[in-house]
């Protein structure tokens, strides 16, 4: 385990080597959601390959590279796309862009992501406030030898969505007149969607939206005691639930109509997080 923390000081040193930028926020965009690095006013942009040993996205719609900047005056570090366990990656290379994001000094982490929706209330293009998650499939990012550098062995995962953080994106919703679901979000390993009956298994474990990252971010994320908060955007109702086949064509346009009201409502979500 040693080898992992290396890695990832390895990463921040080669970081630091090209911008001394300190976010308050970090924000991680799903797929198709990349679109909303244009609301922040750009400081420095890095692609992931440009830094030493840390792993590239190799899924379209992300675009791979951090963005740095402000929404409002608040300094925020954007992932433009993020690394997923079906590229084949190790999970430790999964969740190294959250511990380096929270390295550079960032002390909240808000979640985003494109899901199938698994509730039958849901329907394509809604936004769902994660208030908790459940984990299938994909290995704990904390198995092996616990990292004392970053957090304890055994972190409390009672509330992994902070409540505060919850109230806020509530509110922002609420005044703007946009309209948010709430849910459980369920991780399972993709590449390859649910089947119907896997669907209807994860409906009754208690699941509102099913998708293929997020939750061992926000394990990570825990372990290092950042404040934690996740919007999902429903791109596709779930195998089953409709007879529609799935294609990850559908997520992005999902996505694209969606968009207006996410942008809104991470900005207005963001501007009352300021420390």
């Amino acid at each position: 385990m040693g080898t992992v923390y290396d890695k990832l000081m390895n990463c921040y040193k080669c970081l630091r080597s090209k911008t001394d930028f300190v976010p308050e926020i970090a924000i991680i965009l799903g797929s198709g959601l990349g679109d909303y690095a244009e609301h922040i006013r750009v400081e420095y942009e890095l692609s992931y390959g440009d830094i030493e040993g840390f792993p590239v996205s190799t899924v379209p719609g992300h675009a791979g590279k951090f963005i740095f900047g402000y929404i409002d005056e608040i300094p925020v570090v954007c992932m433009k796309g993020r690394v997923h366990y079906y590229e084949g990656y190790p999970i430790s290379d999964v969740v190294l862009p959250v511990r380096l994001m929270k390295l550079m000094g960032a002390g909240i982490l808000f979640l985003t992501n494109a899901a199938g929706g698994i509730n039958n209330d849901f329907r394509a293009g809604d936004l769902m406030m994660i208030k908790d998650h459940i984990s299938l499939f994909a290995p704990n990012p904390l198995i092996g030898p616990n990292i004392e550098e970053l957090g304890v062995r055994f972190p409390d995962m009672s509330a992994v969505y902070t409540p505060e953080l919850q109230e806020m994106i509530k509110a922002a919703a609420d005044e703007n007149g946009i309209p948010i679901q709430e849910g459980s979000y369920v991780q399972v390993t993709g590449p390859s969607f649910e089947s119907p009956a896997e669907v209807r298994m994860l409906r009754t474990l208690g699941g509102d939206a099913v998708g293929m990252s997020t939750v061992v971010e926000a394990i990570a994320a825990r372990h290092m005691g950042m404040k934690i908060c996740g919007i999902s955007c429903i791109c596709n109702m779930a195998a089953g639930i409709t007879e529609k086949p799935l294609t990850h064509e559908e997520v992005q346009e999902a996505a694209d109509k969606a968009a207006p009201n996410f942008a809104r409502l991470i900005t207005e979500s963001v501007k009352r997080m300021k420390a």
